[in-house]
């Protein structure tokens, strides 16, 4: 892989910067309502334990980011890149999360042009992992023009693992 998967990207609203261990506190106060998480497939990530186990996947990936708004600087979620497949020059992005007073607001499809663009310049397929059950991801999936190309079990990191909807878009397609 020669390109980094956790740049910082921003416009003049949102700005993405890496994760690191000090953004625990500040990430996990973005994380701690359990209305963010009902969809999810580990629906009790608001609570700081499962939090906790969330925030060490996130990190040991090495493509997180936390996500803040530029107006308040107040840390308001995170994605990230993760499992990179040089064989056919794709990577997912995915395990994101907004807090609640940003929902509807145009941030998700700022959040995710940012990393397109920028991750289109060097892989060809992004794909994304959607809880069967999270309704909310699957419409902004399809908003966003990416399409479901198959069903598969994911293994979480120390969670049990669960069904998941695999959803692609190819740079022919953003672009």
């Amino acid at each position: 892989m020669n390109f980094s998967i956790q740049p910082v990207l921003e416009n003049e609203h949102i700005r993405l910067s890496p994760l690191h261990e000090s953004d625990f506190d500040a990430l996990y106060q973005a994380a701690a309502d359990p209305k963010i998480w009902e969809q999810h497939p580990n629906p009790d990530r608001w609570k700081k334990e499962a939090f906790q186990n969330f925030f060490e996947g996130a990190m040991t990936s090495q493509g997180a980011f936390k996500i803040t708004d530029r107006t308040t600087e107040e840390v308001i979620g995170s994605s990230r890149y993760y499992d990179y497949n040089p064989a056919d020059n794709s990577v997912f992005i995915g395990y994101t999360f907004y807090k609640t007073a940003y929902w509807g607001k145009g941030v998700n499809p700022m959040v995710k042009k940012q990393m397109l663009t920028y991750i289109f310049q060097f892989v060809d397929t992004l794909y994304f992992h959607v809880g069967a059950e999270n309704i909310r991801s699957q419409i902004a999936m399809e908003r966003l023009g990416a399409k479901k190309v198959k069903e598969e079990v994911v293994a979480y990191f120390n969670e049990a693992s669960r069904l998941n909807f695999v959803y692609a878009i190819d740079k022919s397609m953003f672009i």
